[in-house]
């Protein structure tokens, strides 16, 4: 019974979740084909319904200037709305806004610091050697500014590492 019950809420869950994976794999497929406006309006209902994986492929696509005017506030904004939910490559692009300062009145690199590590909590393979350079730009207060940070967001985003 218990197996069912298990099987029937798969089947259902999947039943729902494959057309947001639809629509990302074809949209992923357009990007791979330089068909970007095409991928914009596939990722569009995915993200409204807070999608962080397409989150952070519109703000790659604005950060990039792929099919869309460059707008670092809205590509910074995007990647932000995915990093809240845990992605790591979002996390990582945070922190490089945050790092270089681009569309920002200052590079901040406590945050910069932040994002990085949370990043590679996530398993971003890349975000520990950003981490590791940014780390070099730093003082000591600002490392340890950064960890009390990293601290609250850690218990947030990651409960369970």
């Amino acid at each position: 019974m218990r197996l069912m019950f298990f099987t029937a809420r798969l089947v259902l869950l999947l039943t729902i979740a494959s057309p947001a994976l639809a629509e990302l794999e074809t949209a992923r497929d357009l990007m791979d084909e330089g068909n970007f406006a095409e991928a914009m309006q596939q990722l569009q209902p995915a993200a409204r319904s807070g999608n962080a994986e397409a989150e952070e492929l519109i703000g790659v696509m604005y950060a990039m200037g792929l099919g869309v005017a460059r707008d670092d506030t809205r590509a910074f904004e995007w990647y932000l709305r995915a990093s809240m939910k845990g992605h790591p490559g979002a996390q990582s692009g945070v922190g490089w806004y945050y790092e270089v300062g681009r569309g920002m009145p200052a590079p901040d690199l406590v945050r910069a610091y932040m994002w990085y590590v949370l990043s590679a909590i996530g398993g971003d393979p890349d975000a520990a050697i950003s981490q590791d350079e940014v780390v070099k730009k730093m003082s000591s207060k600002q490392i340890e500014e950064a960890h009390l940070l990293i601290d609250d967001y850690k218990q947030w985003l990651y409960p369970f590492r």
